[in-house]
């Protein structure tokens, strides 16, 4: 049993809908920008990739009720809903499952609730806050908008949380668990996270340099992204596009560190992807890696990427759309999805900017800073994430040879 994509929708620091998103990825286009949601004056950094031009009011009546995050992910939803001609009345409401993954939840609905607290008293602090703080809210706002009554689930997988949600989703529904799933992701840019980061010394001063050997760290972003998930029987027999084949998946933990990367755990999450996939290292067109700009953890890719693919490691071309986005917490991998489903769709491979400077120690074929032209049948998409939780997800135009 195949399991398709037959939607995508998006909302980043470098276009709001699929059109705009890869219009901005192929042409290199950075949402890095200065910090303008709160003062920064007190960080070591002051650079992130906030989006500035988002209006929750194009996308929803009670915008007010939902923190950013859940406001996010209800647009990315209506877009994804849209772009895959899906007839709600046609599938019953608790046959769609609501899959979201997330980092930081409502982070900043946290910080206000903190605020109140602080300087005004634990009386002071809005009851409506501490209903809005909740994570469940994320694939919740959805769920209530449109009345879904099947599996509601939010994965606090950290940035592997996009993967996970489309490996379960595609478990949900070879299981007959659910007609249709939305495998989602939705993370807001807050003052905590960008705090932590800070703290943990993992952050760049300027930019995000994937691979380059002058990189200094990550920089922190935010977005949502939503890919719809069905049989490969039902879309066609209702006429859908599809974008690809969500082929196979693997998951591990490295059971090593908090915080820093295990080359051995990355590879291992590769094999099992290839594997559960049924498709060979030999097979695979593109990498787009997690890539993050830290020292330690595209040093460790870079090396699992040499283990898994042998001599050919150099050939197979790798790109970080962190680059352009930010580190976008738990919704990279699945804006990475989105990507890989539209590079193969549109036979483009996005660059991985900002890269000047080989690195020996990460010489991979990064496609630095220029798209390239390159018929893509099967992409692989890596995620790793904090206490070594990592994801692969392996994506196959759906007319290639299986």
């Amino acid at each position: 049993m195949k399991i398709v994509v037959t939607g995508l929708g998006i909302v980043s620091s470098i276009g709001i809908g699929k059109e705009d998103f890869w219009s901005g990825l192929i042409s290199g286009k950075s949402g890095i920008t200065e910090v303008s949601g709160f003062d920064s004056s007190g960080y070591r950094t002051h650079r992130g990739a906030e989006i500035k031009n988002f209006d929750p009011s194009l996308f929803m009546s009670d915008y007010a009720e939902k923190g950013r995050a859940s406001q996010f992910l209800v647009a990315a939803f209506s877009m994804a809903l849209k772009d895959s001609g899906l007839n709600l009345d046609l599938v019953a409401k608790d046959m769609v499952g609501v899959i979201a993954g997330t980092t930081m939840a409502e982070a900043q609905v946290i910080e206000e609730i903190n605020r109140a607290w602080f300087f005004e008293g634990m009386d002071k602090i809005d009851p409506a806050k501490v209903v809005m703080s909740a994570a469940h809210n994320i694939p919740d706002s959805v769920c209530f908008k449109y009345g879904f009554r099947g599996i509601s689930m939010i994965m606090p997988a950290a940035c592997s949380a996009g993967n996970y949600a489309i490996g379960f989703g595609c478990d949900m529904l070879k299981q007959s668990r659910a007609q249709v799933v939305f495998a989602c992701t939705s993370d807001s840019f807050s003052r905590i996270g960008f705090a932590g980061f800070n703290r943990l010394l993992s952050m760049a001063p300027d930019t995000c340099r994937p691979f380059d050997k002058n990189r200094k760290g990550m920089i922190i972003g935010e977005g949502s992204a939503v890919l719809v998930l069905e049989r490969e029987e039902d879309a066609k027999k209702r006429g859908a596009f599809i974008y690809a084949e969500t082929a196979g998946y693997g998951l591990s933990c490295d059971a090593f560190s908090m915080t820093a990367p295990s080359a051995e755990g990355i590879e291992r999450v590769m094999n099992l992807a290839l594997s559960n996939s049924g498709i060979n290292a030999d097979d695979i067109d593109y990498i787009s890696a997690h890539g993050t700009g830290t020292i330690s953890n595209d040093k460790a890719e870079a090396q699992a990427i040499k283990s898994v693919f042998g001599k050919r490691y150099a050939k197979v071309p790798v790109s970080s759309i962190k680059s352009m986005i930010g580190h976008t917490m738990g919704s990279s991998s699945s804006m990475e999805a989105v990507s890989c489903c539209l590079a193969i769709k549109h036979s483009v491979i996005p660059p991985t900017m900002n890269y000047h400077t080989p690195d020996p120690e990460c010489d991979l074929d990064c496609v630095p800073n220029e798209p390239r032209k390159k018929d893509i049948n099967i992409a692989m998409n890596n995620s790793y994430a904090f206490g070594g939780n990592n994801c692969s997800v392996i994506f196959r135009k759906i007319n290639s040879s299986t």
